[in-house]
């Protein structure tokens, strides 16, 4: 088979078949990741923007030209870009749009040239271009394929040519990013482009990928499960996780354990990925009976006496199931009047939430590690937002992309981002926000007081690495401080003390402790009698209910 031009149709064909093999091959994609955090999350962003192209495109009529599809793909893959990976694999798509515009039909030496302006779109979206990522990987390839696109004789020597370069240039991140070589990965982002080049060039050889069922489920009846009466109704838990122990897994058993939690369940099994609602009061048993079989990818517990409040209103977001509680597990305190200025934080955790709208939030969108929120997602919350001026507050550094890019295409309304990159530096900033001043003055005084505000985190290590120096065993506890790996311990409030030791110091005032959803009161106590012996500083204590991380440390 030989194929020297390519119209619409093909495009989408060959576009949808990249999607199904990066979505086949995500996980592989998360366990590339550099830190060994139970959060690795790339592989799912860049298939969750690659499927949302393809759904953009999927249903368009086959003479459409190519120019058309692929501007259809990049605005479908832009709203639902999340994650850096996600915006920067949207805008290498955007670029090559803009390369195909006006084109009925590509030939080789066309389509070569529309990877070339991807990569330059690409590039211009990150303020500082990291070597060694995707950027490298993607550009490498895209020099190849101009290269050669004059003397090839068809597409599927031009893929050839194009994919033998991204693979090599793929060995060769190691030696442009000195982490990925000291940890013994290759860069996940660029792992996932090729992933999805392969899928297109499979295509062109005519095979297609099948999409794997989304998911399987198994529901139960449980009519004769007591409701929870009076005004304690419980909390509405949801979290998907990857089983890692699959022999010892069997999901009725499973199923049958959690009977006694609870109502409205309903288990999804999908190979390896499991997905579990239930409404509880205890949901802190239902998380700890599923980490016995492997790690959360993402977690949502909602307090559903909440819903009877008149400060929370629930908002329907297209992303998440229908949940038979008749709520969409999202939080706001949208105005309906319009004011001077309105607040948008990324919060995850019950307690962080509650946190964050009492410290004067407006709209909180439910997202943060493993649970990146879309550029869509962003929009649709600015815009039922009626205010002179909006700030949106990330929490993330992996957010802060998706936020950035959503304002800027937002025209009819003020929207500002503050770049804080943690929870600790969002929860500092908004101390500092004065309604009664400019929102320049505001924006300045967040900024510069979130810069010397540090943030620790602990959490549990998914597998053995070396990083930095810092010997990690599996299921120890890793200290985080400002983004970095410094220490691994046995246990959590030995991972505190060590990364407390190094940030605190003589102008430290407010320590803020945000303990997770796994953690006893108990264990809270001793790591404040420890701060109360050890240091002359303020503490403040916020049962934030994260997962993933025990404890969030914020110093002032």
């Amino acid at each position: 088979m030989s194929t020297h031009q390519i119209d619409g149709n093909l495009f989408k064909k060959i576009i949808m078949n990249g999607s199904i093999r990066l979505r086949n091959n995500m996980n592989y994609i998360n366990d590339l990741n550099v830190f060994p955090v139970p959060d690795g999350d790339t592989g799912s962003n860049m298939s969750a923007t690659m499927s949302a192209g393809a759904k953009a495109i999927e249903n368009l009529d086959p003479d459409t030209s190519i120019s058309d599809v692929s501007k259809t793909l990049a605005r479908g893959m832009l709203m639902g870009a999340r994650g850096n990976s996600g915006v920067i694999l949207s805008q290498l798509f955007s670029g090559i749009a803009k390369g195909l515009k006006e084109y009925d039909l590509a030939d080789p030496e066309v389509f070569a040239n529309a990877l070339r302006q991807g990569v330059e779109q690409a590039y211009a979206a990150v303020i500082n271009p990291v070597e060694g990522t995707i950027l490298t990987v993607s550009r490498e390839g895209a020099d190849r394929a101009v290269s050669v696109a004059h003397s090839v004789k068809d597409y599927e020597q031009l893929f050839t040519e194009y994919l033998e370069e991204l693979e090599a240039s793929l060995q060769r991140t190691p030696d442009l990013l000195p982490i990925l070589k000291e940890v013994g990965v290759i860069d996940s982002g660029a792992a996932g482009f090729i992933e999805v080049v392969k899928g297109m060039q499979d295509a062109l050889r005519g095979k297609i990928y099948e999409a794997k069922p989304e998911q399987s489920e198994y529901k139960v009846n449980l009519t004769n499960i007591p409701q929870a009466n009076g005004e304690d109704f419980g909390y509405c838990t949801e979290f998907i996780m990857q089983i890692e122990k699959m022999s010892e897994f069997n999901q009725q058993d499973f199923t049958e354990i959690l009977h006694s939690l609870g109502d409205s369940l309903v288990v999804v099994q999908d190979e390896n990925i499991l997905k579990v609602h239930i409404h509880t009061k205890t949901p802190g048993d239902a998380l700890n009976l599923a980490q016995h079989y492997g790690f959360f990818i993402n977690t949502k517990i909602e307090n559903m006496n909440l819903q009877h409040t008149e400060v929370l209103i629930h908002q329907s977001q297209d992303h998440q199931d229908e949940c038979a509680c008749g709520h969409d597990h999202s939080h706001s305190v949208a105005p309906t009047m319009k004011k001077k200025y309105a607040l948008v934080a990324v919060v995850n955790g019950v307690g962080l939430k509650e946190t964050f709208i009492e410290m004067g939030c407006d709209y909180i969108i439910e997202g943060g590690q493993t649970m990146n929120p879309s550029v869509e997602d962003f929009v649709n919350a600015i815009d039922k937002i009626n205010a002179d001026h909006i700030i949106v507050i990330p929490n993330n550094k992996n957010v802060l992309l998706s936020a950035q890019t959503a304002a800027e295409m937002i025209e009819d309304k003020d929207v500002r981002v503050l770049e804080a990159k943690t929870i600790s530096q969002g929860y500092a900033g908004l101390t500092m926000f004065d309604a009664t001043q400019s929102i320049e003055d505001n924006l300045e005084e967040m900024t510069d007081y979130i810069q010397n505000v540090k943030t620790g985190e602990v959490t549990y290590a998914v597998r053995d690495s070396v990083y930095n120096g810092v010997e990690i065993k599996k299921d120890h506890f890793m200290g985080i401080v400002n983004g970095k790996i410094l220490t691994s311990n046995e246990t959590r409030l030995q991972t505190c003390e060590h990364i407390l030791r190094e940030m605190v110091d003589e102008r430290t005032e407010i320590v803020t402790i945000m303990y997770g959803a796994d953690v006893t009161d108990q264990e809270v106590e001793e790591l404040e009698d420890h701060l109360s012996d050890q240091y002359s500083v303020e503490v403040e204590v916020i049962a934030g209910g994260q997962d993933i991380y025990s404890y969030i440390l914020t110093v002032e």
